[in-house]
């Protein structure tokens, strides 16, 4: 603690002459906020964690803002958790309505994973026991209410979950936390107009596109500042946005190194010079400042409808890093972790179609398009909107990507309800039916397509970890070939191989959905059972 204090104190001194111009004009725009830095929550000698989902504020641009927050105002601890010894979670919902807690990225049963089915009502408790046997990872948790996933997450519930085990700790890698092991939890907020809640509506576009913000916030802060020694820095990153994907840079296009993804940890580093990241991945980076040289941690504009409105629409930092003199002590490693081979026989092939119904995609084009004219396509595909509005001019898209219903007249508002417009294979979710049953132990290959549309469809199966085969039709890049919980699907087919070791019966069933919330509040999802 006491080098962490100093490194906070000797921050601010040479952080902004050693910034580009643009960062420094923006940092100057604003007051500058220290990078704060969730606790480290541990099992007490009894191996209980007591958590409670609770509402209070936070002040974003001089506003008091009303939040949501797990054992605080917004987001929540970090929970450090060892392979192979048993935990206790209390979790106390302080809320005012219903909520859900999933340990996403966690393999567990079915009856402690905290699918919809695990509601707890407000002023209710609900407490979980299991025993992590999986690689070191970095995981989170956040709820999993059905149709209020999204708004729940976007008032800020979100936590990390630390994963630790022998193999990992035999690595020299940086381990202090928040001095040179930094989380990095990235979430887009948009206010209302008076600034006093955050401004949340599964309105249809929505439901078509996402919900979306115009500031990014690192840690609940908005482009905050952090000092870190000279060396190896480590970036335990999450995209704990509801819809956006970030294209991640350093300023100075430095080296990111990835070492671990949503499971765990590579065989190798991965040197990048941008890190592409969906709604609900992580990746942990090494970058090297033995430099000494101050630099932005930036997210870059991606194609992606609705994501390319201002501040977007350029490079964004998020995250000042400024090295101090004191040396850190972690290396970055040649070989981190053995991968197992991928399996050679392979059970049943399974497939799940997504699909948006064609008038909930032409209604959600419309809205976006008259709402925020055609820089919000991304370059995509606009003909889902209404030919005879005159906000916007659409880009046509082929002749063979045309939006099924276009000829069809437009039926009245309160004639559609857009809350079942997304499906799988056909059907939208239902809280009261199985999609199929899984054999527990047996690997089987599922292939999921996106066929048909033009969305992203950042894919989550609970229970497991998967290795992906391919990614829209392409072998899996190497940062995306370790252990991983979300695929990309967007526009074409992508083929994971899956293993369940642990059981989940009808009554607490495993989800499979899109994480891209609104999509999944609107029906891409589906439960199935391990047996």
């Amino acid at each position: 603690m006491q080098r962490r204090d100093f490194i906070k104190l000797s921050a601010a001194a040479g952080a902004a002459s050693a910034l580009p111009l643009w960062s420094r004009s923006l940092m100057a725009a604003m007051p500058r906020a220290e990078l704060p830095i969730p606790s480290l929550l541990t099992p007490d000698p009894r191996g209980v964690i007591n958590i409670t989902a609770q509402q209070g504020r936070t002040v974003w641009q001089g506003q008091s803002v009303t939040s949501w927050g797990y054992n605080g105002s917004l987001h929540g601890p970090a929970i450090q958790l060892e392979r192979g010894k048993a935990v206790t979670l209390n979790v106390h919902n302080a809320l005012p309505e219903a909520t859900t807690v999933h340990w996403h990225g966690l393999a567990l049963p079915g009856d402690v994973d905290g699918g919809p089915q695990a509601l707890i009502a407000p002023g209710a408790s609900r407490s979980v026991s299991f025993t992590p046997d999986q690689p070191a990872a970095t995981c989170w948790f956040h709820p999993h209410q059905h149709g209020r996933t999204g708004y729940q997450v976007a008032q800020g519930l979100a936590g990390l979950i630390l994963l630790n085990d022998e193999a990992s700790g035999k690595l020299l890698l940086p381990k202090i936390w928040g001095v040179d092991d930094i989380p990095v939890i990235l979430q887009d907020k948009r206010l209302s107009a008076d600034g006093s809640r955050i401004d949340y509506e599964l309105d249809v576009m929505g439901a078509a596109v996402g919900w979306f913000g115009n500031t990014m916030l690192t840690n609940g802060a908005i482009y905050p500042q952090h000092a870190v020694p000279r060396g190896w820095l480590r970036l335990r990153l999450l995209n704990g946005c509801n819809a956006r994907s970030l294209n991640l840079t350093a300023s100075d296009s430095r080296t990111l190194y990835v070492i671990g993804s949503d499971g765990g940890l590579l065989s190798e580093p991965v040197p990048l010079k941008a890190l592409s990241m969906m709604p609900g991945e992580r990746f942990e980076v090494l970058i090297d400042t033995h430099d000494g040289k101050a630099f932005d941690l930036q997210t870059l504009p991606v194609r992606q409808m609705g994501m390319t409105l201002e501040p977007f629409n350029q490079p964004l930092p998020v995250l000042s890093i400024t090295p101090l003199r004191v040396m850190a002590s972690g290396t970055l490693p040649d070989r981190l972790v053995e991968l197992p081979a991928l399996p050679e026989q392979v059970g049943k092939n399974r497939w799940l179609q997504l699909s948006m119904d064609p008038e909930l995609e032409r209604r959600g084009m419309l809205a976006l398009m008259k709402r925020y004219g055609g820089a919000a396509m991304a370059g995509m595909g606009g003909d889902a909107h209404d030919h005879d509005d005159n906000d916007a001019a659409p880009e046509k898209r082929p002749a063979d990507g045309d939006m099924a219903g276009m000829s069809h007249p437009q039926p009245r508002q309160d004639e559609y309800d857009f809350h079942s417009g997304n499906k799988i294979n056909g059907v939208p979710f239902d809280m009261t039916k199985v999609a199929f049953d899984v054999p527990r132990g047996t690997v089987e290959k599922w292939t999921i397509s996106g066929e048909g549309d033009e969305m992203l469809h950042p894919f989550h199966i609970h229970g497991t970890q998967f290795r992906i085969l391919s990614e829209n039709g392409k072998p899996p890049a190497a940062h995306r070939s370790g252990w991983k919980d979300i695929v990309r699907v967007e526009g074409w087919r992508s083929e994971v191989l899956v293993r369940f070791n642990y059981s989940a019966t009808t009554d607490q069933a495993y989800m499979a959905h899109c994480h891209l919330l609104e999509h999944e509040d609107t029906g891409m999802m589906l439960g199935f059972t391990v047996s």
